[in-house]
């Protein structure tokens, strides 16, 4: 026989959990009216906290709505999927960083010509997709790309090798 608890506990609604990921595409303070803006067409998501300097944020959404009948595993590549197809693939979601911050290294580098989110935006995903690069920031304001690196992956010379392939000009020291 079936409690009358558990008959309850299965036809109460789920509520909203607060989900932390790393994202991508947020390279930039000028980009978080874009993300609240793309996470308004995500249905019943929403933006509790963004931190900037660890590119995390804190949603709130309830997963098994969401995503009804999704393992626990795959649950970020379907959020990341569905930031990616509400933001035509510029933001997206990763899991959040193991590497302890003490072992980063913060790499600046002075660039040129970065005059719009877009090119800032080509600039960052460029060196983004390295693998040690933990997080990163492009500001055409500043004419910089600064990142956060994990040096047992990568060093300063792959970073400036990407974006030089991306056509960015380096400013020379």
């Amino acid at each position: 026989m079936i409690s009358l608890a558990l008959v309850l506990a299965l036809l109460a609604p789920a509520e909203a959990q607060p989900v932390k990921h790393r994202i991508t595409g947020l390279f930039s303070r000028e980009r978080e009216a874009d993300l609240r803006e793309v996470v308004k067409k995500m249905g019943d998501v929403s933006i509790v906290e963004i931190d900037f300097d660890r590119a995390e944020v804190t949603f709130s959404y309830d997963a098994a709505k969401l995503f009804p009948k999704t393992k626990e595993k795959d649950l970020l590549e379907r959020f990341d999927n569905l930031l990616r197809s509400s933001s035509a693939s510029t933001f997206g979601a990763k899991p959040l960083c193991i590497t302890p911050q003490d072992k980063l290294t913060r790499v600046e580098i002075g660039v040129l010509g970065l005059d719009c989110k877009a090119c800032a935006l080509s600039a960052y995903e460029s060196i983004f997709k390295i693998d040690g690069v933990e997080q990163a920031t492009a500001s055409f304001k500043e004419g910089r790309v600064t990142a956060l690196i994990d040096p047992a992956k990568t060093n300063r010379a792959a970073l400036e090798e990407a974006l030089k392939k991306r056509n960015v000009t380096l400013k020379q020291p």
